[in-house]
């Protein structure tokens, strides 16, 4: 399956609730959950009866909901599920562990960028190295005591002057370390369930794949 390319908004809107996949947007009244909150297909009066979702739908768009949150392809879902599945604890939290330690994730959390679209544009341009190894694998799983940083030749960008003013005004979670005059990010911890501030449902999704 192709990545999506659509309005992004019709993705939230979709669903129901924020998705955050146009960064600073989203926390303006320009939020088209603000400004239109009725389902694509149904009037801003509801007057259009839409169909019930069955279980299986339900599961479904939980399923996608998180796919759309990461900007994760079916098949790299797949994999992370697949590899969840095999580790042990509960499969739902070891898949959202999984997509929060992504590379592109882990430079949003960090303030590094507006949206995680923007983080894996970043890493895929070569921008950030991993240990001090250029990466440019959005998907590459971050490691506890990993450190993420600039590559020497992209601190002369005036996009990285843009990061490291808009980095100093925001505070990444409690398991992930930042120095936003050095601009140099470490992964203190794995991150727990508490700590993601997302609302997925892990429980509909491994019932979506246990079917």
């Amino acid at each position: 399956m192709a990545r999506y390319t659509g309005p992004v908004c019709r993705l939230c809107r979709r669903q129901g609730i924020k998705l955050f996949l146009k960064g600073e947007r989203c926390y303006t009244p320009k939020c088209a959950i603000e400004r239109r909150r009725s389902a694509p297909g149904e009037s801003a009066t509801g007057n259009r009866r839409r169909r019930r979702l069955s279980e299986w739908g339900i599961h479904l768009r939980e399923k996608q909901k998180a796919r759309h949150i990461y900007g994760v392809l079916e098949r790299q879902f797949r994999k992370h599920y697949a590899v969840a599945a095999r580790q042990r604890g509960a499969t739902g939290e070891n898949l959202l562990k999984i997509l929060e330690t992504r590379l592109d994730n882990v430079v949003y959390r960090l303030g590094w960028a507006n949206s995680r679209k923007e983080a894996r544009q970043m890493v895929s341009h070569g921008h950030l190295a991993v240990n001090g190894r250029r990466a440019r694998t959005p998907s590459i799983s971050v490691k506890e005591g990993a450190e993420i940083s600039w590559v020497p030749s992209s601190t002369s960008t005036t996009q990285y002057e843009i990061v490291q003013y808009q980095a100093q005004r925001r505070q990444p979670p409690e398991w992930l370390q930042m120095d936003a005059r050095g601009m140099m990010g470490r992964m203190l911890r794995q991150p727990e369930r508490a700590d993601m501030d997302i609302r997925i449902d892990d429980r509909l999704i491994v019932e979506f794949y246990s079917r």
